[in-house]
């Protein structure tokens, strides 16, 4: 779904208001959310790709629905916000999953006893083991 609003920026299609100008704040926001999108859906580059996306909805929210109105207009059912900020606090903790799940990982390799580490460098590609 997230890719599909920045189809619907890039390309006008899908009950598009309008098509903003290239190189625009709003065109490039439209190519990270369709590049990210993807991404987070193909399960590429996960972490950056959610990081990225997050960091792109707040500036939406704070910038394009919220303007630093503080009566009223900071709410998101006010200001119809609601998607920004909920894709930005979701593609936050995706990042931040994904960034804890690297960093576990690693540190279960780490305290892997050294002989458990060279028995799977000591064998051939073919399981024989190397003498």
């Amino acid at each position: 779904m997230f890719s599909q609003h920045g189809f619907q920026k890039l390309f006008g299609v899908l009950g598009a208001r309008f098509q903003p100008p290239v190189g625009s704040q709003l065109w490039i926001g439209a190519v990270i959310e369709v590049v990210c999108g993807l991404a987070i859906a193909a399960g590429f580059q996960t972490m950056w790709a959610a990081f990225l996306a997050s960091g792109t909805m707040a500036v939406a929210y704070i910038q394009f629905h919220w303007k630093l109105q503080f009566d009223s207009g900071f709410f998101p059912a006010v200001n119809q916000g609601e998607s920004a900020a909920l894709y930005c606090f979701v593609f936050l903790f995706i990042a931040c999953h994904a960034a804890l799940a690297k960093s576990a990982k690693q540190n279960a390799e780490a305290a892997l006893p050294a002989s458990s580490k060279n028995e799977a460098a000591d064998l051939r590609p073919n399981g024989e083991a190397v003498s």
